[in-house]
């Protein structure tokens, strides 16, 4: 998770808004770019890796707006969607607050024997289960009772201060390593217990966070001991858990090797026998944006570049090309509740644009490294009890969805068969990883099909938050069997599914009135546009229309 300097949060809340709005009118021009999409080809499954979601704060979820959000997370079938949270075995009261949760699931009487409570972390988990999201259980951090060293404990983070101010005796390896098997057994076993082998066997399971940061105050060979203790109890109490990691920052260098050595081919610090189980692997990428000449330029370079050292490393190991692979993070920055002139992209279509821009990219590297990529996870939920469009990087804000929550809404929508398609517009992905996307626009699309749908995915990115001519666009797709039939025209731009345009419109409420709220609620989720104009020939059809800068269009055809 990287670090930055912190400015005023009141400063940044109006930096946000002013180059927001500086941002939002397009140009009166365009350029035209030409899209084709081949309908009977099959390029096999279109991989989901979106369904994955996650936040620091794990209490929000038994929260009202949090569950909200979980509803709608959990809406965005077909596919499962899951959630990592921070801050499962924390100590404390459930009390959330800027980077910080709690369960109190461990405590110790007078004489040292451990107190088991799952109260709030089976308000944590049911709240998930009962709203179609299921668990990627983060197993972490050190109780206070089980640290080494437990004081300071809770942190008083807030924006402006050090970064460094969050790593307290919750980052500490425990003082007693059979003690630390035996809560996370209890609990594994309570899971399977309360929600059935079944279920908990669709679940991730994964050790701590970051541990080759600070977020980890061992060493590697004490985090390997942690680790090996962790699944060997998960394992103990469902011997087909789905166990992991190790969720590294970044693609995590020698940490991340010596790891997969140790798993591999190394002794068991818990069994003494050679490997621990791993049936996935995991690491973290994050962007790079700043500010330049007063705008946001956003870091999707760099991001990438991280992703394709992440896929690197596990490639170098021949067994496991086939293992499933998560990012466990994978933003445009590294710290959602962190605020910055640098982050103002977080609450308008910039968000939107590079979300739907990077996803695609990453299945790109993946089939290109010969890996097996199941997810990409978005470290953004929601805060309760902070101003409306307040500059955290989330899903959500007062209750009310942000433009980047529709792109996941139109991901969810894409049907299974992945069909070719191409642009004279996309930027290549050499280039990309290269020099980013700043020269000019990337265009381009994501296609897809089943037996009754085709649909098409268009996005307008580029790197820098600045006006910029639309894209006249000319969409043809090959052996079309249907009619000409005008397809539904999901958009998310300036006008259309951004509830953040609209807030301003109103005035910028921090708190919003009860018709304010409703008003930008119906704003907030994925709206429609004018459908383009269709013409079919020759088994050709050809549709046209524009796509503003940093907009996303979805075309459905129904069959």
């Amino acid at each position: 998770m990287a670090v930055m300097n912190e400015i005023n949060p009141i400063l940044v809340w109006g930096a946000l808004i002013g180059v927001a709005v500086a941002a939002a009118p397009a140009a009166a021009d365009s350029f035209p770019v030409r899209l084709s999409v081949a309908a009977a080809s099959d390029r096999g499954e279109l991989p989901s890796i979106w369904r994955f979601f996650g936040a620091d704060e794990p209490n929000y979820a038994t929260m009202p707006h949090g569950k909200e959000l979980l509803a709608e997370l959990g809406a965005l079938r077909p596919r499962q969607v899951y959630f990592r949270g921070h801050n499962l075995l924390t100590s404390g009261d459930g009390k959330p607050a800027l980077k910080w949760g709690s369960t109190n699931a461990y405590t110790e009487d007078a004489t040292g024997r451990p107190i088991y409570d799952w109260t709030i972390l089976d308000q944590i988990f049911d709240a998930y289960l009962e709203r179609g999201v299921r668990p990627y259980a983060q197993i972490g951090f050190m109780p206070e009772a089980l640290s080494v060293k437990p004081k300071p404990y809770q942190h008083r983070w807030r924006v402006g201060a050090p970064y460094e101010e969050i790593y307290t005796g919750w980052a500490y390896p425990p003082k007693d390593f059979s003690k630390w098997e035996e809560l996370v057994y209890r609990w594994a076993q309570h899971c399977v217990e309360r929600y059935g082998a079944d279920e908990v066997n669709t679940w991730y399971w994964q050790t701590w966070n970051e541990p080759n940061i600070p977020y980890w105050q061992g060493n590697r060979e004490e985090f390997f001991r942690l680790h090996d203790h962790a699944i060997r109890a998960v394992r103990r109490a469902l011997p087909t858990a789905r166990v992991g990691g190790p969720d590294v920052a970044g693609d995590g260098g020698e940490f991340m090797d010596a790891f997969l050595d140790h798993c591999l081919h190394g002794r068991n610090q818990a069994t003494g026998e050679q490997g621990t189980p791993l049936d996935f692997v995991s690491f973290h990428a994050k962007g790079a944006p700043q500010t330049v000449d007063g705008h946001v330029r956003m870091g999707l370079r760099e991001h990438l570049r991280t992703i394709e050292a992440g896929f690197a490393r596990v490639a170098q190991h021949p067994e496991l090309r086939q293992t499933p692979i998560v990012i466990g993070e994978s933003d445009p920055e590294g710290c959602a509740a962190c605020q910055g002139p640098q982050l103002a992209y977080r609450n308008g279509t910039m968000y939107s644009s590079y979300t739907a821009a990077s996803f695609p990219r990453k299945i790109e590297l993946a089939a290109r490294n010969g890996v097996n990529l199941e997810g990409a996870l978005t470290w953004a939920f929601e805060f309760e009890g902070e101003p409306c469009f307040a500059g955290y990087r989330t899903l959500a804000t007062c209750g009310i969805d942000k433009p980047v929550l529709n792109v996941f809404r139109m991901f969810s929508r894409l049907p299974s068969r992945r069909l070719t398609a191409r642009s004279d517009a996309a930027i290549p992905l050499d280039d990309i990883l290269r020099e980013g996307v700043r020269a000019r626009p990337d265009v381009g699309l994501i296609a897809s099909r089943d037996t009754d749908r085709l649909s098409v995915l268009v996005w307008h990115y580029h790197d820098d938050d600045l006006a910029g001519p639309a894209a006249a666009i000319t969409l043809t797709i090959s052996d079309w069997e249907g009619s000409a039939a005008t397809p539904t025209h999901y958009r998310i731009d300036h006008d259309h599914s951004n509830a953040f345009t609209r807030w301003q419109s109103l005035g910028s409420p921090p708190q919003p009135t009860p018709d304010q709220q409703a008003a930008l609620r119906s704003r907030a989720g994925l709206e429609t546009t004018t459908p383009p104009t269709v013409a079919v020939e020759n088994d050709i059809l050809t549709a046209s229309f524009e796509l503003p800068r940093q907009g996303v269009s979805l075309l459905e055809w129904q069959r």
